[in-house]
């Protein structure tokens, strides 16, 4: 199918082998059509400036923390951006991690349960929730811009009244005296020691889902399925397509990293606030648009949504390291945004006519 194939397989030069430079235009229309060559990009800029104007920028240290920030979007950003190229968005995702932790701290706590037992209680009502995102999608015909935003503010409210009405206060109650707290804690909020630095298991986290990601994109049918369901629902729905299921499935994986990024927060800090998250959502959908993938469905790489989440971890330890004001951010936030997609257009752009 030509819409789910063009972001991943180019035709084959028509000269000879041996036509040096035409290995060479090859080479470069397949650099050029790639959806993160934008943020790889930007990033190489965004480190070189930092690298120059703030000094501990390079300590191993630093770069461990800049990780560490860019694996906290970077895990939400990853499902993120397979649902941008399935041609959908998931507002709800930011509250939708806080949820998780909610949902899995006062399970537990309140059941004097394993924390495990929350843990595995969240994981199910998350997922559900994703299921509820993909089925109201599919069956109102509403855009799931209108869906998720609805899902949002239930969540929202959802999250303080909740917490309220079994806390009695707007945060949870400490789950760190509880069984299985510490072992949860070694799986979604610990640390390893290399070479004398730490680095922090969310990034192995996002390692993992980046890589898990990319070969459902390129190595599996589910993947031509996302690009063309993106591209063209009812061209690909008349092919054969499942479109509902895939639609479904893309809502179910960002609820579940939104579970992994919300058991992280939880067992980071033993106690949740219930009006944390909002707001997020726009963080993730910015590095997957950062990363490449259009607006409008059809196009862009889990590789690239690593790479926006990378740019925006390096910017917001950066203008702390050169010492600038943190208010400058968000500006960046947004002048990244509109750089990214204008350029992001110009590539694609080049792409389709020397194609």
């Amino acid at each position: 199918m030509s819409t789910a194939d063009a972001p991943t397989r180019q035709p084959a030069p028509s000269g000879g082998a041996g036509d040096e430079r035409l290995v060479h235009r090859s080479l470069a229309r397949r650099l050029m059509s790639r959806p993160e060559l934008g943020s790889v990009v930007g990033a190489i800029a965004v480190f070189v400036l930092f690298s120059l104007v703030a000094e501990p920028f390079l300590r191993p240290a630093s770069l461990s923390t800049v990780l560490y920030a860019s694996s906290t979007i970077g895990i939400m950003a990853v499902p993120v951006a397979l649902l941008m190229i399935g041609g959908e968005f998931d507002l709800s995702a930011g509250v939708m991690v806080v949820s998780s932790a909610l949902i899995s701290s006062m399970f537990s706590y309140q059941m004097t349960a394993n924390t495990w037992v929350g843990v595995g209680v969240s994981l199910l009502v998350t997922l559900a929730i994703g299921v509820l995102n993909g089925v109201l999608l599919t069956r109102t015909k509403l855009p799931s811009f209108v869906i998720t935003l609805g899902t949002f503010f239930m969540l929202t409210g959802l999250n303080l009244g909740f917490t309220k009405l079994i806390s009695g206060t707007v945060s949870t109650k400490s789950i760190a005296d509880m069984e299985g707290f510490d072992s949860a804690r070694a799986v979604f909020a610990s640390h390893l020691t290399v070479g004398g630095v730490d680095i922090q298991i969310t990034i192995v986290w996002w390692l993992v889902l980046v890589a898990l990601a990319t070969w459902i994109l390129l190595r599996t049918r589910a993947g031509n399925w996302i690009f063309a369901v993106g591209g063209n629902a009812d061209a690909a729905r008349a092919v054969g397509v499942p479109v509902t299921r895939t639609r479904i499935g893309l809502y179910m994986g960002v609820a579940f990293a939104a579970w992994i990024s919300g058991q992280h927060l939880l067992f980071s800090y033993d106690a949740i606030q219930s009006g944390d998250g909002v707001g997020n959502e726009f963080l993730y959908i910015i590095a997957a648009a950062v990363g490449g993938c259009l607006m409008t469905g059809g196009f862009g790489s889990a590789i690239g949504a690593a790479v926006g989440a990378f740019i925006f971890g390096m910017a917001s330890k950066g203008i702390v390291y050169a010492q600038w004001n943190p208010d400058w951010y968000k500006f960046f936030l947004g002048a990244m945004l509109l750089l990214a997609t204008l350029l992001n257009a110009w590539v694609r752009k080049r792409a389709e006519d020397k194609s």
